[in-house]
């Protein structure tokens, strides 16, 4: 929440993190009111926030109610990737082994630490691999792997 007009505070993880303003729909979930439609009408970059006005949202009140909501935005709403870029929701679930071949384990989900993501793999034990380009070798979505520059001791 922001303010007393209704606006609301919004953790993005595009980048740049205004850039969720760009989506003109959003669907909110998890929230106490469950999942429904959003439609951003205006917003702006507040230090390491978006704050941002909702349609329909007037009050202080409304935007407490979304509090704890996470926002997705519609697949085919998402400008395609780059060659060699994937979204991270895309790798989730790939097997991943080292450059030797040993399994490591799947990727089960991402951290956003200061200087960049972190891959956690679950197998044998918990890994975190940061999610840059001079770890990851490959990526094969249609065979569900992913091969990284990585020891299995770490």
């Amino acid at each position: 929440m922001f303010g007393v007009r209704g606006w609301v505070k919004v953790q993005s993880w595009t980048d740049p993190p205004e850039g969720i303003l760009g989506y003109r729909e959003w669907w909110l979930d998890g929230g106490p009111q469950g999942s429904r439609k959003a439609v951003p009408e205006e917003g702006r970059r507040h230090g390491r926030v978006v704050v941002a006005r909702l349609q329909g949202l007037a009050d202080r009140e409304a935007a407490s109610a979304l509090r704890g909501s996470e926002i997705r935005v519609p697949r085919d709403h998402l400008p395609p990737t780059a060659p060699g870029e994937h979204y991270q929701v895309d790798l989730i679930g790939l097997e991943v082994v080292n450059r030797e071949g040993v399994l490591l384990g799947r990727v089960d989900h991402f951290v956003e630490a200061p200087a960049h993501p972190v891959m956690v793999v679950l197998g044998d034990r918990e890994r975190w691999l940061p999610l840059v380009r001079k770890h990851i070798d490959r990526v094969d979505l249609e065979a569900g792997r992913m091969v990284v520059d990585w020891d299995a001791d770490f």
